[in-house]
């Protein structure tokens, strides 16, 4: 995180003890910060916690990323740490269903945690942030620029997240700066939990359909975010990185 990573200071990612939070959160402890995990699942958060170096470095903190009490909680952790420098807003769920059977109590579950979630963190990490100009990272989803069937309140609630990151760019600006990480398709089997963790399951005509030529990795969003939290990044905000592959350039033909 270059300079940003010398200067003692501390982390909150949401769904950090697995998948691609898992991945985000073992890159900036990698860089130096302090890392406060707010996960639903005990059993990962522990074994993250261990793996990731335990002590103060990977903090876990059970909760509820669209609970304002739990990411209130995460943030107050961290900044036990030590100045909060970075917030990352990753946690997500889906409810995949034929619209006519998505009740609406399933719509507002999905964008509570997925665009709610956002908020909650923006909103409380936002004095910490504004005192140690740091940064926000949001992580959307392709899904916010192309769908499939049957996705409808997760394909909305990832729009939001890119129209939620501009828009804190500018309320929170210029003290912090806010942007976010759109993932395609991204093998996450290998970074869950050590009862669910296994090899991914891949074909060759998976990694060929992409014009990078493989499916993605946890540590290609990782690299993303470390990215946009860093001073490098330092005059980029309100942008959406697309880290997919290519597949969202691919026309595709019957």
């Amino acid at each position: 995180m270059s300079a940003a990573a010398t200067r003692a200071g501390s982390a909150v990612v949401t769904a950090g003890a697995q998948g691609i939070g898992k991945a985000i959160s073992a890159a900036l402890i990698a860089r130096g910060l302090h890392v406060v995990m707010l996960d639903v699942d005990r059993q990962a958060g522990r074994a993250a916690e261990q793996e990731l170096g335990g002590a103060t470095r990977a903090v876990f903190v059970r909760g509820d990323a669209g609970d304002a009490s739990a990411v209130r909680a995460a943030i107050a952790a961290a900044r036990r740490l030590g100045p909060l420098r970075a917030a990352v807003a990753n946690a997500g769920i889906s409810i995949p269903k034929p619209l006519a059977k998505l009740s609406l109590r399933e719509w507002n579950r999905v964008l509570g945690v997925n665009l709610g979630g956002g908020f909650l963190l923006a909103k409380h990490a936002a004095p910490a942030l504004r005192r140690t100009r740091g940064a926000i990272v949001l992580i959307a989803s392709t899904r916010a620029l192309m769908s499939e069937p049957d996705w409808d309140a997760y394909a909305a609630s990832k729009g939001g997240v890119v129209a939620l990151t501009h828009a804190l760019a500018m309320s929170l600006g210029p003290e912090v700066r806010v942007n976010c990480v759109s993932p395609g398709w991204i093998a996450t089997d290998a970074w869950q939990a050590p009862s669910r963790r296994k090899a991914p399951a891949l074909s060759k005509q998976d990694h060929a359909q992409h014009p990078a030529g493989r499916v993605g990795k946890p540590e290609d969003i990782a690299a993303a975010v470390a990215y946009l939290l860093s001073d490098e990044a330092g005059f980029v905000t309100g942008a959406n990185l697309v880290v997919d592959g290519g597949m969202t350039r691919k026309m595709i033909y019957a």
